[in-house]
């Protein structure tokens, strides 16, 4: 039975963590439904006329506490050390999770004036739109270009994973400037219950990524037969412990992975994908990540990856927590909250994101 301290509205800063009890009951996935007023403004955002117009609510204004160290862009702009870096993508299909990801950082952050954000986009029109949400904002939009990753995507299990915003992530390095030492990079299905800079601050000590490991799940299945048949292959976790992690939560050390330069590592497995005779894995941006970095993550707490909430890549059907204390609750899976709860389809867990929703127009 599940049980969560009732809220309403929002969550409070000082919340520290969601305390739950198995089980919860299962739901049949939501069909994919998009808002046809978003539609319109993803379509053409020229065509708004005035500000109130577009799809999302103003977000409150949120301001630093007393003891945080002051940050201003005036003189040394997204260089200035105090800053904490943020990368998420925005796209037309997860634009409201994004929205609502960067609201929960917001909202449950003590400096949340010291928080930069960096978005790639691979279209244009969306950097007004978030100027509009988040009139204090401090952000900058990077473009990604799809033609450069395109030729390297294979095929995968769920359409969502061959999109070249998907495989952003790999260019930060490049694409972020060379004194953005060190950033977190977030999905887009996801939301914060607790002050980013807790994450910001965890040592990785001499790795390049930190994130929450998962040592128990089958890391076997992550890649075919056919890899795990030759050892010019499989022969790359020689040495190594190499245990799955998710990739929508990961803290980044970008001076030591420019130094390594890990982003042609990565492009030579997904070229290897696509010339091998057979596939060496199944799944889209995930498994070259597991190839060049599984044994050699910095272990972060689970409580910073509740990852699954959006059940597997084919059904999306209702999950539960895992146990323990929550600080970042993540819809990975098919299943995305805001899609089903638009359908009238809810897993209970849903309303745990509903509340950071700053889509439609106010009442």
């Amino acid at each position: 039975m599940l049980w969560i301290m009732r809220f309403s509205g929002f969550f409070s800063a000082a919340m520290g963590m969601i305390v739950l009890f198995p089980s919860l009951q299962s739901f049949p996935p939501a069909e994919a439904i998009r808002s046809s007023n978003m539609d319109r403004y993803l379509r053409c955002p020229a065509c708004t006329n005035s500000m109130d117009k577009f799809p999302f609510r103003k977000a409150p204004v949120f301001r630093n506490a007393d003891e945080c160290s002051s940050s201003t862009l005036g003189k040394s702009g997204v260089c200035d050390p105090s800053l904490v870096h943020v990368a998420i993508t925005l796209d037309v299909e997860y634009l409201r999770g994004s929205i609502a990801a960067v609201h929960s950082i917001l909202q449950h952050s003590k400096c949340p004036e010291n928080v930069f954000f960096h978005f790639l986009v691979s279209e244009n029109g969306l950097e007004n739109l978030v100027r509009y949400t988040f009139p204090e904002l401090k952000f900058k939009v990077y473009f990604f270009d799809p033609e450069r990753v395109r030729s390297l995507i294979s095929s995968s299990v769920r359409q969502a994973l061959e999109q070249p915003l998907n495989y952003a992530r790999n260019y930060l390095a490049d694409l972020l400037e060379p004194c953005v030492k060190r950033v977190i990079y977030l999905d887009s299905d996801l939301v914060l219950v607790d002050d980013i800079s807790k994450l910001w601050s965890i040592s990785l000590g001499k790795k390049t990524i930190g994130a929450p490991e998962y040592c128990h799940a089958n890391f076997s299945k992550y890649f075919t037969e056919y890899f795990w048949s030759d050892r010019k292959f499989s022969g790359v976790f020689s040495g190594r412990n190499p245990c799955y992690f998710n990739t929508g939560v990961m803290v980044i050390d970008l001076s030591k992975w420019r130094r390594f330069g890990y982003t042609r590592h990565i492009e030579r497995w997904m070229d290897i994908q696509k010339t091998s005779p057979s596939r060496i894995y199944e799944l889209g941006s995930l498994p070259p990540y597991l190839l060049v970095f599984a044994g050699q993550v910095s272990p972060i707490k689970h409580r910073w990856n509740q990852h699954g909430l959006g059940g597997d890549n084919v059904r999306g059907s209702c999950r539960d927590l895992h146990p323990g204390p929550v600080s970042l609750l993540h819809w990975s899976g098919s299943g995305k909250p805001w899609l089903r709860l638009d359908s009238k389809q809810p897993c209970p867990l849903d309303s745990l994101w509903a509340p950071y929703d700053l889509y439609g127009q106010s009442t």
